[in-house]
């Protein structure tokens, strides 16, 4: 948090941060003076006054504007030197995302995770946990001849996050789990066989991997969450269908990882509770 600071020593500060900003960019006081629209005695004055006076927001704003500095680091407002739109474009960036398994986008922000917990609010059954028989039916008709080849590169990468010393926790609505298993919405081509192949490979997920990987289930009609997944205190990821919008900044984090923790509290079904919905579920396929 900045501290407060009285009219005489924001000025003062105000002439530091400027001869800083002007050596850094190796700006002269004619150069700047030029720049800006103003006499060089101006700028010399500003960087000279021993007085309490702070120049008027035009000459400051322009002189953040040729500097390359915000108007607010120059005022002590803020400890940050970048502008507001260095500041956007180094903690959120936009990121094409293709119709394709685990691309090499995704695989390199699960490794710079490695280590922390990865929360995950799926678009539909994660990847991760599919089997190969769904992923094939799931993009073969968008990756044509490549997509045995895709799967196989995928399992390999799926394999090194399942070893990643990682905790994974997912979150998803139970309609999600409910429509895959019984073929209904998004999963109604999905061959029986395949589903039953499904329900039980996510079983055997479930007892191999607990407590590292945690599925909760909350009840979308009461719960609203948009795919994303937070990776340790780093990044949030947003999947917006053809892009992935990535946020670094820390109070963006913090807000979505609240926001996860109440999809968790709020969970109709625990992770110690999934495995029997899921025997329910399986039991319906059977019937």
């Amino acid at each position: 948090m900045l501290d407060k600071l009285d009219k005489r020593d924001r000025a003062a500060q105000f002439r530091l941060r400027l001869a800083q900003a002007m050596e850094e960019r190796q700006i002269s006081q004619s150069a700047l003076a030029r720049t800006i629209g103003v006499d060089r005695s101006t700028v010399s004055q500003l960087l000279t006054d021993a007085g309490a006076r702070l120049p008027n927001a035009h000459v400051v704003g322009s002189c953040a504007s040729a500097l390359g500095v915000s108007a607010d680091w120059l005022l002590s407002l803020s400890d940050r030197p970048e502008s507001a739109a260095e500041l956007l474009a180094s903690s959120l960036t936009m990121t094409e995302a293709p119709r394709a398994l685990v691309d090499e986008r995704i695989f390199e922000w699960h490794k710079m995770a490695a280590g922390y917990k990865i929360r995950y609010v799926p678009a539909t059954l994660p990847d991760m946990l599919k089997t190969r028989a769904v992923l094939e039916w799931e993009y073969a008709p968008h990756l044509g001849r490549t997509a045995d080849q895709a799967i196989g590169a995928s399992e390999d990468r799926l394999k090194w996050m399942r070893e990643a010393q990682s905790d994974y926790e997912i979150a998803m609505p139970l309609f999600e789990i409910r429509s895959c298993a019984l073929g209904t919405g998004y999963y109604e081509t999905l061959p029986l066989q395949a589903r039953l192949e499904q329900i039980d490979h996510l079983l055997a997920l479930c007892d191999q991997l607990y407590p590292r990987l945690r599925i909760y289930l909350f009840d979308a009609k009461r719960l609203y969450s948009a795919p994303f997944t937070l990776f340790g205190p780093q990044l949030c990821v947003f999947y917006a269908g053809s892009h992935y919008m990535a946020f670094r900044d820390r109070d963006r984090i913090e807000l979505f990882t609240r926001h996860f923790d109440h999809l968790v509290r709020e969970a109709s079904l625990t992770a110690r509770e999934f495995p029997a919905h899921l025997q329910e579920l399986r039991s319906q396929i059977v019937a």
